[in-house]
């Protein structure tokens, strides 16, 4: 079994169970020596998925820390862009859609600039990016977070308890079984819900490292959403609906 398949399988049961020792995780895959075990989980770590805790055992991280906006958009360009290419092709024309704050959903711009249609968004960057296209588009007021490149708090949710979309694209700092759709700010995670509840149908645009990713604040489970990414695994295959999209 090689490193990334075996590191997918620890994270699923970590998704699954509040911790784990690592003497199980040693004994589960008998195949490969303890040190390789300990590597895995090593990497694991640095990568920003578990902690280590007392009495030789691992949970998943919980994170109440959002990366900035400027640094998100170095990472996982690539996927980004495709996720966001195939979500575009999901709106009609005529169509009233939300775009969430984000990275991946702030790439859907170019891939919808001829389309008549209508865009709610509380994306602050979305709206520097917009050069005679062809979509009507009104920006959410509220609190700015500029590291974030979000407006949120109790005037953007009492706007949004007055609208309603065909469509909902939204970001997420991760996902898990336990967590759901999550986000390291508590303003975000109602502004998500409250989304969620008003779109006849909500995706949510992750490239595939926030899979198992557990932070601070949830928005919604995942078996609410249709989730749109790069790569597949357990969590998505036994509990929710999903797309995955070519790099």
């Amino acid at each position: 079994m090689i490193p990334y398949v075996r590191r997918k399988k620890i994270l699923n049961d970590l998704n699954k169970n509040e911790l784990i020792y690592i003497e199980d995780l040693i004994n589960k895959f008998s195949e490969v020596s303890e040190s390789t075990i300990r590597r895995d989980l090593k990497q694991l770590e640095e990568d920003g998925y578990l902690d280590y805790l007392s009495g030789g055992a691992v949970k998943l991280r919980t994170t109440s820390y959002d990366m900035p906006l400027q640094k998100k958009q170095e990472l996982h360009t690539k996927e980004k862009k495709a996720i966001a290419r195939y979500a575009a092709s999901l709106v009609q024309e005529g169509e009233v859609i939300y775009i969430d704050s984000g990275t991946t959903t702030l790439e859907m711009i170019d891939y919808l600039k001829d389309k008549k249609i209508k865009i709610v968004t509380s994306n602050t960057v979305f709206i520097n990016n917009i050069h005679e296209y062809k979509f009507d588009c009104i920006l959410l007021g509220g609190e700015i977070s500029s590291d974030l490149g979000s407006v949120g708090g109790p005037i953007t949710e009492r706007q949004l308890q007055e609208l309603y979309f065909d469509k909902a694209f939204i970001g997420a700092s991760g996902y898990s079984l336990e967590s759901g759709i999550n986000t390291p700010d508590t303003r975000e995670a109602t502004k998500k819900r409250i989304v969620k509840e008003h779109s006849k149908k909500t995706y949510v645009l992750v490239d595939g490292s926030k899979a198992y990713k557990q932070t601070f604040c949830k928005a919604f489970d995942i078996d609410e959403c249709v989730i749109i990414t790069n790569e597949e695994n357990s969590i998505l295959k036994e509990n929710a609906e999903y797309v995955i999209v070519e790099d």
